[in-house]
């Protein structure tokens, strides 16, 4: 994926595009920032801009991704870029690194850069990260050294002190959506619902059952709008048995079901917060659902939304504590 496909972070992709065009992208960096928001295919996309065959002009971005020695990078078979992930046991061993060291002190093969990339880098044996010190403090010529971690701290000081650090941030939930579409082929309903739950993680997005889940963010909605009249406990009980009755029976398929529509009313009523305080309505999770947010909103002001929020963190402990979903349920729809 070149850095022109990459969704969000646009100052970075902006500032390492600048970097690669001018030839002063540092050589040990590390990409630092949560999981799931892409730190590994802007490294991938670096890799392709600073080995690309075809030419750059104007405003264009480096790395055409479509390039012969692109599309391999984006295949994992250039021999000038080099991924290094964590073995069976969870850890990256010093042999790798050893290994890793020994290719980038040749000139490259192929193309104009080496580029080395540490994928969940704070998975580096105490040994390993030693034996990258030298390297980089004093790279080989023509290398580069990307470290992708979601946690930096777990790295020696010695090694963060030796790298420029980039910090990412979450993704928007609309950005998120892009990505699901785009690349994982999610209908448009799918990828918005999906998105607006995942934290800006595209990553913990792919976790989520995409169908399920739209369909406990209807669920979800539907229960607000029983409560918006307060007094009305026997329409919001009756609406709760919603969000336990397509599960199946089980005991287990109940939680999960449960589970599912308590994430989503916890997204919602989130959003219904941030309209209710007048903050940025780019904050909002749920933005594909405005008009509807801006109808509870009447009914849902800032301390109703902070109270309902409080509720279904504790349905959702109270169903991590093994309590019967159908009671959980019953209690959340009278507490909202």
């Amino acid at each position: 994926m070149a850095l022109r496909e990459i969704v969000g972070h646009s100052r970075i992709v902006s500032l390492l595009a600048r970097s690669i065009a001018e030839g002063s992208l540092p050589p040990s960096l590390i990409f630092a920032g949560p999981e799931g928001v892409g730190k590994r295919r802007v490294a991938e996309a670096c890799a392709q801009a600073l080995n690309c065959q075809a030419p750059v002009t104007g405003a264009e971005l480096p790395g055409c991704g479509i390039c012969a020695i692109c599309t391999r990078v984006s295949r994992g078979v250039f021999s000038d870029v080099r991924l290094v992930t964590p073995g069976e046991n969870g850890s990256i061993r010093i042999d790798q690194i050893r290994d890793a060291i020994g290719q980038v002190g040749y000139r490259p093969f192929e193309g104009r850069r080496h580029v080395t990339i540490i994928d969940n880098a704070d998975a580096l044996m105490p040994a390993a990260q030693n034996a990258l010190l030298k390297t980089l403090e004093e790279p080989p010529p023509s290398s580069v050294f990307i470290l992708v971690t979601a946690r930096p701290d777990s790295l020696l000081s010695t090694v963060r002190s030796r790298c420029s650090q980039i910090r990412f941030a979450r993704l928007s939930a609309a950005d998120v959506a892009v990505v699901l579409e785009r690349d994982h082929k999610y209908s448009k309903r799918d990828a918005l619902a999906v998105a607006a739950a995942a934290d800006g993680s595209v990553g913990r997005a792919l976790s989520v059952e995409a169908g399920d889940f739209s369909d406990a963010r209807t669920d979800a909605q539907l229960l607000l709008r029983a409560a918006r009249a307060q007094g009305d406990a026997r329409t919001r009980v009756e609406r709760a048995k919603d969000l336990v009755k397509g599960s199946g029976g089980s005991a287990s398929s109940e939680r999960e079901y449960l589970g599912a529509r308590l994430q989503a009313l916890s997204s919602l009523v989130r959003d219904l917060g941030v309209l209710a305080s007048g903050a940025d309505v780019g904050l909002l999770a749920n933005a594909d659902l405005r008009s509807e947010l801006d109808a509870l909103s009447t009914s849902f002001g800032s301390e109703r939304a902070l109270d309902v929020f409080a509720a279904v963190d504790r349905a959702q402990e109270a169903l991590d504590r093994n309590v019967s979903p159908k009671v959980v349920a019953d209690w959340l729809a009278l507490q909202i």
